[in-house]
This record gives C-alpha cells, sequence and structure tokens, in this order.
C-alpha cells in the first residue's frame, strides 16, 4: 500500500526531531518563532498591475523560455488540446488522476496514472495536467500533488507537457503565490518555469535533464457572457 505524501511529511519531521533529540541540538522552537516574527518583510504582497497586465507578463516570460502558450475559453478547450497535439503529433498521452474527461479530444491514447509503476509514464509521449497556480513575474507554474495534477513522475518523466493553467489563478509575484500555497504546504510542490533546461560550466545548454524538454501551456480564461 502506498504511502501519503501527507505521511511522508510527518515521518520525516519526526526522523529529524528524533536526530535533533538525540545529538542535543534541540532548537528553542519558542525563540526561534519569535525571530521568524521580527524579520522584516517590506515586499510587496499585492498586485501592482491589472490581470490582463499579469496574464500578458506571464505570456512573455514563457515564451522567452521557449514554451509555446495558448488562451481559450472552456468551450474551446477540448478542441484546441486536440490541436495543439497533432501539431506536434502525439497520440499516447499520460493523465493524472482528475483530469476532466471533457478536455480529453478523441484519436489520443490517455493514459490514466494510478500511481504503479512508472513503465506506463514513461512510455508516454507526453502528459496533459492542470495547475494549481502560475506566477507571472517568474514565469512559473506550480503544480502539486493533487486532482488533475498528480505526482511529481507523471509531469516529470514525459518528454513533454501540456499543461493548462486556470487564469483566475495567476499572480503577479512569488509572495503572492507562497501565501495561496500556505494551505497546502504539506503536498509535494514542482514549479516549472519553461521546459528543463541547464547549462554546464562552459554554458552549454542541455535540455530535458530535469523534466519534459518540451511545454506548451494553455491559459483557461473565463467563459465570455
Amino acid at each position: 500500500m502506498a504511502t501519503s505524501p501527507e505521511a511522508r511529511t510527518e515521518a520525516r519531521t519526526e526522523v529529524l526531531r528524533r536526530i535533533r533529540a538525540a545529538t542535543g541540538t534541540h532548537a528553542d522552537e519558542a525563540a526561534i518563532d519569535a525571530e521568524w516574527t521580527a524579520i522584516r518583510r517590506e515586499y510587496r504582497r499585492a498586485a501592482t498591475v491589472d490581470h490582463a497586465a499579469i496574464l500578458h507578463l506571464l505570456e512573455d516570460r514563457l515564451r522567452d523560455y521557449d514554451a509555446g502558450v495558448y488562451r481559450s475559453h472552456p468551450a474551446g478547450l477540448r478542441d484546441l488540446i486536440g490541436r495543439i497535439l497533432g501539431e506536434r503529433g502525439k497520440q499516447t498521452m499520460a493523465v493524472p488522476e482528475g483530469i476532466p474527461a471533457d478536455w480529453l479530444p478523441s484519436g489520443v491514447l490517455f493514459v490514466e496514472d494510478h500511481r504503479g509503476a512508472v513503465d506506463a509514464i514513461d512510455s508516454c509521449e507526453g502528459v496533459l495536467t492542470s495547475a494549481t497556480l502560475a506566477i507571472a513575474e517568474t514565469g512559473t507554474i506550480v503544480l502539486q500533488d493533487a486532482p488533475g495534477q498528480g505526482r511529481r513522475a507523471v509531469s516529470l518523466l514525459p518528454d513533454y507537457h501540456l499543461c493548462v493553467v486556470d487564469a483566475s489563478t495567476i499572480v503577479q509575484s512569488v509572495p503572492e503565490a507562497l501565501a495561496l500555497l500556505q494551505p497546502t504546504a504539506h503536498k509535494a510542490t514542482t514549479f516549472f518555469s519553461g521546459p528543463s533546461a541547464t547549462a554546464d560550466i562552459e554554458m552549454t545548454r542541455i535540455k530535458g535533464v530535469h523534466g519534459p524538454r518540451f511545454v506548451d501551456v494553455i491559459l483557461l480564461l473565463s467563459q465570455p457572457g
């Protein structure tokens, strides 16, 4: 039986507590809390531009990171997903549990991840997920272990990631995002900004080392009228 992410977090906390107790390095939690509270936090905690500007900023950042960016209303989402996957030549896509069935176009085999062996995920040509939120200033999308987003393996193993982001969850800054994520901080959380890319000391850029080499993002807008 698989262990839940919450149980693993509690187990890690307990292991660290025992280590501190055994080594005599148990911290004064009250003092730590007091120090933490006393830290001056003068950074911006709210947006300084309107939502249209935030959407434009996120699109600009994602394109700069070499991600494809699209906009859609709910009524056209399924057709757009089908068109993107067709243009990408994808015929087999992994999906986490909780992806809405009406998102899935015909002509593509969607393999639902049930948290078993990763072979089935690894054999897929890509993955389709939703997201928890996105951060415009950094061009970052945040996934959590939640319905429609799934465990980390489902979004990190495939070479291609198509992510649907609800436009109402896009914020301007990192502090705004962290405040919204606080209630679910115990969940496994993945931050990514465009396709996976890294560079060595000679600045040779390599894609796909830590995740998908190719990323498309659909910003899901509210249905007009």
